[in-house]
């Protein structure tokens, strides 16, 4: 099994100051995006590991509101070790937490409000902002971006003037569609896991059309359950 150290040498970003969008997926050998339901049954040890890894780079952690609802997001906060490493490179001691939910369809009671370390953002648009946004304001920040869709150019944008620059989105697949869709990927992170599950589960990629969009591969990591961890970048 890597090490820690391995996995920040295997993703060490190239620098911290153009704005860069990394996405963290995990996909079973024959493409399933989910087992049960849930990505995270997909996963192991080493996923886990590189997932707060990939946090603990970060400088905002972007999720939709549809996975925080199937995945039970609660508490991000990355350990003490990970806390030391953001500290010596200059990094407040937890990523913020960014949630898009362009109707502001999210329960403001839900966990990942609750138990957030930093205070959350809600990324949405102008008329949800307008009808629901006041029910947010006692746990996130309400974040409008766009009238009536959210335009992920504009949220980046905004992003970049809070100074955070390197943003790991964790899904779903339609966020990743969407951003696929502007060009505002840099970065693919994807877990091969050891199984086959058919089944209706859906890809890692979804509501966006065929395209070929080229990446290449920049580094590879395998474990010992099988596992393996593919990093590609655009081109």
């Amino acid at each position: 099994m890597p090490t820690r150290s391995e996995l920040f040498d295997a993703y060490a970003m190239p620098d911290r100051e153009a704005t860069r969008v990394r996405m963290n997926f995990v996909s079973s050998a024959d493409g399933a995006v989910t087992l049960g339901g849930r990505s995270g049954a997909l996963g192991g040890g080493t996923d886990r590991a590189l997932m707060q890894v990939l946090r603990a780079m970060a400088d905002v952690v972007l999720v939709g509101a549809g996975t925080v609802r199937a995945e039970g997001y609660g508490d991000l906060r990355v350990g003490a070790d990970d806390v030391a490493w953001r500290r010596s490179h200059g990094l407040e001691d937890q990523p913020a937490l960014a949630v898009v939910s362009g109707g502001l369809h999210v329960d403001p009671d839900a966990p990942v409000f609750a138990e957030a370390v930093r205070r959350p953002v809600v990324v949405t648009t102008d008329a949800a902002a307008g009808g629901r946004g006041e029910a947010f304001e006692p746990v996130a920040t309400v974040l409008p971006c766009g009238a009536d869709a959210v335009d992920l150019g504009m949220m980046l944008d905004a992003f970049a003037r809070r100074g955070w620059t390197q943003v790991l989105c964790e899904g779903g697949p339609r966020l990743f569609g969407a951003l696929l869709a502007d060009d505002l990927v840099d970065e693919v992170c994807v877990t091969i896991a050891p199984r086959f599950v058919g089944g209706d589960a859906g890809r890692i990629v979804q509501g966006v059309a065929e395209g070929d969009r080229r990446f290449a591969l920049a580094s590879v990591v395998t474990d010992d359950e099988g596992f393996a961890f593919l990093r590609y970048t655009a081109e």
